[in-house]
Parts: C-alpha cells; structure tokens; sequence
C-alpha cells in the first residue's frame, strides 16, 4: 500500500508540553542546560532544544521539539554529523529533518562536535559528545537580530553556510581523533557528503530522500519491538509540503472504512501502563503532520484521512477512544488500576486530541 498526501499549512494546539526552566544568555551552555529550556538575553525569549544525532530515530528529538512549539521563537541545535567512532554508528542530517522544522516555524542551528570522551566499553567508540558552545551561542544571536521567517534562515543556511560547518565537524573529529586516541570512521565520508550537497538545495534533497527511501523500505519490513499491531499492514507515506520538502515515513498500522483511511501510530509498552511520555510526545508529533494533511491518494485513489494515536500495554485491559463516554473512561481506568498522574496525562492527551481532530486509542493487546 502506497499512500501519498499533501500539507498546506500546520494547525494545532500543543497541550502536553513541558514547563520549561529559563536560563540568562550569560549563563547559557548548550551542553549543560536540559534537553529543552528558555532562553532569556534581554527582553528576547527562545524556547531551544537540541538533539544528540542528526537521527530523528535517536533520543526522541521530536520529543524535544514538541515541548517548545507554544513558543513563538523556537530554536534547535542539531549535529550535521554525529560519529560515535569505528565500532559505532555515523550519522548524517537530511533534508526532510530540515524541512520539517521549517514547516513547524523551528529555527536550526546546524551544528558540530568538538570535545568527546572514550567510551570505556568500546575500543573505539566514543562519547561524551559537547558542542562548540560559542559558536552555539554565536548563532544564537544572529538569529536574535533576524526578522524573517525560519523557513529562510534554515534555507539560508543550508546555502550559504553549511559547506563551512562540515569543515568545522571534519576537524572536531579529527582533534577529538587525536585526544582520544579512538579510531572514528574514515574522514572521506565527510567529504562525500560535502560533495553530495555541494552544488544547491536540491541535491542535498536528492542526496537526503534516496537515504530516506531505504530506510523506509528496510521499516516496512520490520516490527519494532515498541510496537503491538492489532494487523500486520504498514504502508508507506510520502508527505510533500509547499517548501519542496518530502518526507518518507511507515505508518505503523492503516485501516480503510469506505473512503477514510485511518493512519494509525503506535506505541506501545510490555512493563508500564502506559508508554513512556518520549514515545507518546514522538506520536504527537506525527499527529500534527496526519492531522494537517490534504489530498490524501491511497495507491492513486482520492481518500479522506484521520489520524489515529494507538498507545497499548500489556498491563492493559479492555480500550477507550476519544469518543467513550466519561462513564465507560471511569469504568477502564477502575479497572486497571490507573493512578492519578497518569489520569491528568490521559486527560490533557483526550482534550489535546479533540482540540486537533485526531483520535486516541488507549487499551491491552488485543
């Protein structure tokens, strides 16, 4: 199954979103503050995350981003290139990424490593990973001083400044290289993706959706161990925007009723009630891209669609929906033994749901 769809403009009202601590730019250090914060230089105000891989599947970026979108000026720092040393990973960031955040209206600071520690497990594997800080905070106040949208400083960027930036994260590594001693992956693929990206937006696009069309491929062929299907059928989406971008993702479960097709994301958990709240904030985010669609095709046929958050657990029994009544949600949550934070967290999730027009399903394994 091959669905493909369009987004036009996001609508949508976060309810679930973290308090966030406010930190004086004086005092700022992107490798000590929390995952997301607020930044206060003056009468400015940003609300900043930061991901530790350029991998969206890594350390719930989207997470991190869901909690700062009720501000009006969001920035995030990510890694262009993250390299964990030969016996690990090497990632690289992609356009959709990119593309995603300027559709969310989030600022990006492409970023770099610079410092890192042995990993003491591995013999050549390294973490620890910190940021140039002054060039963190550098960046931070261009875009203090910028007036356009994040849409253009993101493309701006891209265009103008990122070649510079994967010089600057060849040489961390390569001085990370020589303090730790540890064996990184070889630096000729820095160099191939600077390559890749080196004559406009539209190859690193090429370079990016190729990458991504694997790995949608490679998810179409596996089950997470996150996820509890109540039908094996996942099913490609291609998501293209008015920036240009697309974006490859698989839906975890469809299920077609007449001319509706209902995108169901799942998460799931064997030990807790309920999913952890990095899982079900990564499903919100999904929610906002599957509830703001239009001119959805279901292998070429015109479709409606609804977006669905599926969260089941094995300690679960019996399921509500957005639509059961209060009555049979005070039967379900009596009879699982639901505690009270997990009650105001079910709660906000339902009215976050109604206020954005998707469904909730919360139940066991069926």
């Amino acid at each position: 199954m091959n669905i493909k769809a369009q987004i036009t403009g996001i609508k949508y009202k976060v309810l679930l979103s973290e308090d966030l601590q406010t930190v004086e730019f004086n005092k700022f250090n992107i490798n000590k503050v929390s995952s997301f914060c607020l930044l206060k230089d003056g009468k400015s105000l940003f609300a900043i995350s930061k991901w530790v891989s350029p991998k969206r599947t890594r350390s719930y970026p989207y997470e991190r981003v869901y909690n700062t979108l009720n501000t009006s000026k969001k920035i995030t720092v990510i890694p262009i290139i993250k390299d964990e040393g030969f016996d690990g990973d090497r990632d690289f960031l992609q356009w959709d990424t990119v593309s995603l955040m300027s559709l969310l209206d989030v600022f990006v600071i492409f970023a770099y490593y610079d410092k890192a520690t042995k990993n003491g497990n591995y013999e050549n594997k390294i973490t620890d990973f910190q940021f140039d800080n002054n060039y963190i905070l550098f960046k931070i106040k261009e875009i203090e001083q910028y007036h356009s949208s994040a849409l253009h400083w993101n493309l701006n960027e891209l265009k103008n400044n990122l070649h510079n930036i994967v010089d600057k994260a060849k040489k961390g590594y390569a001085k990370i290289e020589a303090q730790t001693g540890v064996l990184l992956h070889n630096p000729a693929g820095i160099e191939t993706f600077k390559k890749k990206i080196s004559k406009d937006v539209t190859d690193f696009m090429e370079f990016s959706r190729k990458k991504a069309q694997k790995a949608q491929l490679r998810e179409m062929l596996t089950t997470q161990p996150k996820e509890s299907l109540s039908t094996h059928t996942k099913a490609k989406i291609t998501i293209t925007n008015y920036l240009g971008g697309q974006y490859f993702f698989t839906v975890d479960e469809v299920l077609i009723e007449k001319d509706t097709v209902y995108l169901i994301e799942n998460k799931h958990s064997t030990q807790s009630i309920l999913p952890s709240k990095g899982d079900i904030k990564d499903g919100l985010l999904k929610m906002i891209l599957y509830s703001n669609l239009c001119e959805v095709e279901v292998d070429g046929k015109p479709m409606k669609s609804k977006a669905v958050l599926k969260l089941t657990s094995e300690k679960l029994k019996g399921e509500i929906k957005t639509e059961s009544s209060a009555f049979y949600r005070e039967m379900f949550i009596a009879e699982n033994d639901i505690k009270a934070d997990l009650q105001v967290l079910i709660s906000c999730l339902y009215n976050e749901a109604n206020e954005n027009g998707f469904e909730v399903k919360i139940g066991g394994v069926t």
